[in-house]
């Protein structure tokens, strides 16, 4: 698979993050950049400029848009996604992320550990969701998915 060497969040109109987004952001973005899939399939009957690809991903017109170019700068592609089916798993997301910041701070090993889990849990689901927002459009990884959800937590949680 072709890939992701380079990614920008446009986030210019969205409020500052809190340290917790910031981490999430950066954790992600440095994961992703280490190792990620990333397809552009050919779309009504015309070739895809080959990767590697740059990334912007911003929320425009209360829409995700994936803006897509190649090394070289030539437009690869660019699409729009609605944000009605990220709603409530970004909304779940932030909110066992919450749990989990508050538990680290004082609660026992074993309730991390489960609110951890219950994370990770949403945090799949939310990848299973892009990937299938992004059929036809562009074929990733679920590890690649995984971080560009959170980037989209990110965008959305300002939004």
């Amino acid at each position: 698979m072709s890939r992701i060497s380079q990614i920008r969040l446009d986030d210019s109109n969205l409020p500052p993050p809190t340290p917790e987004i910031e981490q999430e952001r950066k954790v992600a973005m440095f994961d992703l950049l280490e190792e990620n899939a990333f397809t552009l399939p050919p779309r009504e009957g015309r070739e895809v400029p080959p990767g590697p690809y740059e990334l912007e991903l911003c929320i425009r017109d209360k829409r995700l848009v994936f803006d897509i170019a190649t090394e070289g700068g030539e437009t690869a592609a660019e699409f729009h996604l609605s944000l009605s089916p990220f709603r409530q798993v970004v909304k779940d997301y932030w909110q066992i992320c919450a749990s989990y910041y508050d538990a680290v701070k004082n609660a026992a090993p074993s309730q991390i550990e489960t609110i951890d889990m219950a994370r990770r849990g949403i945090h799949d689901e939310g990848a299973r969701v892009l990937v299938e927002r992004l059929g036809g459009k562009a074929e990733v990884d679920r590890d690649t998915a995984r971080r560009l959800f959170t980037l989209i937590c990110v965008l959305h949680h300002g939004a």
